[in-house]
């Protein structure tokens, strides 16, 4: 009798979150599901459209840009968001003056506001006034459309994202190599091993699985940026910068077309689960725990 009972009570007090879970993840998802079977603009009734909505992805110029740009920004922002924010956490591993004060710079971007951030970077890029093009003239060279140009848009927008989110990744490395034991290195130094030797064959297998988590992290919220590029071009020029997640909210909310967005967004889930699985697939090799 005292074991049910405590058992009705862990059930009641973890209840309030299944609730939670259920009604704003659970129901949306399945929601979701359903609506990109249909056609609906928010006001209207709902009509059954089957796979019309997915049919017309494939031929859709958008669509395909929206993809494109993704994917590209992913593979683009990536390597620098994982490279810099080890290159930085171990630089800030070591006892030197100031330390804490250069983590907090550094960790600075991540608590700031990404609409202020994307507009500060909006009045560095800009082609007249930008502080950038400015230090550009004062060297002589020419300046450059950062944020107008098809050519240099989505590589300011990659830039802006690696500054943004290279301080979260910093601190998740830094936890990681301060968890390393200081005997391996005082025993690898005794052999005689080199710096590299050292990082290669103790530091990164020791902070695998803080890489791995990087690593799957980044990917997930690369492939759902929304923000940067809405601030910072609005998806231009043309369609240069515009990401899946915005082109689901304009089918959304500005073309009304709930069944269409419903089925962009479950492609997007798709690609994102893809690549998760993979990457969980392909860590047994690498990642030791």
């Amino acid at each position: 009798m005292r074991h049910l009972r405590e058992t009705l009570a862990a059930y009641l007090f973890i209840l309030p979150s299944f609730v939670i879970v259920g009604v704003f993840v659970i129901y949306p998802i399945g929601h979701a599901l359903l609506l990109s079977f249909q056609d609906w603009n928010l006001i209207g009734t709902r009509k059954w459209a089957g796979t019309e909505n997915y049919e017309r992805l494939v031929q859709d110029p958008i669509f395909n840009d929206a993809l494109r740009n993704t994917a590209y920004f992913s593979f683009g922002s990536i390597p620098g968001k994982v490279v810099i924010a080890l290159f930085i956490a171990v630089l800030l591993n070591k006892k030197i003056f100031g330390v804490k004060a250069f983590r907090t710079v550094y960790f600075l971007p991540v608590v700031c506001s990404s609409v202020a951030a994307a507009l500060m970077w909006q009045w560095l890029y800009d082609a007249k006034f930008g502080f950038i093009n400015y230090i550009l003239r004062i060297l002589g060279l020419s300046p450059v459309p950062w944020i107008t140009s098809e050519k240099w848009a989505m590589p300011s927008v990659i830039v802006v994202s690696v500054w943004k989110d290279v301080g979260y990744n910093m601190v998740i490395f830094l936890a990681a190599l301060q968890d390393v034991p200081a005997e391996l290195y005082d025993a690898a130094k005794v052999d005689g091993a080199g710096r590299w030797v050292v990082f290669r064959y103790i530091t990164l297998p020791l902070i695998s699985p803080a890489l791995f988590f990087v690593t799957t992290m980044s990917v997930i919220f690369s492939f759902q940026v929304f923000d940067v590029t809405t601030i910072l071009t609005q998806g231009g020029p043309g369609t240069a910068t515009i990401s899946l997640v915005q082109y689901i909210y304009r089918c959304a909310f500005q073309f009304f077309r709930m069944g269409y967005a419903s089925a962009i967004a479950y492609v997007l889930f798709l690609i994102v689960l893809g690549f998760t699985l993979l990457q969980i697939r392909f860590s047994r090799r690498w990642v030791h725990y």
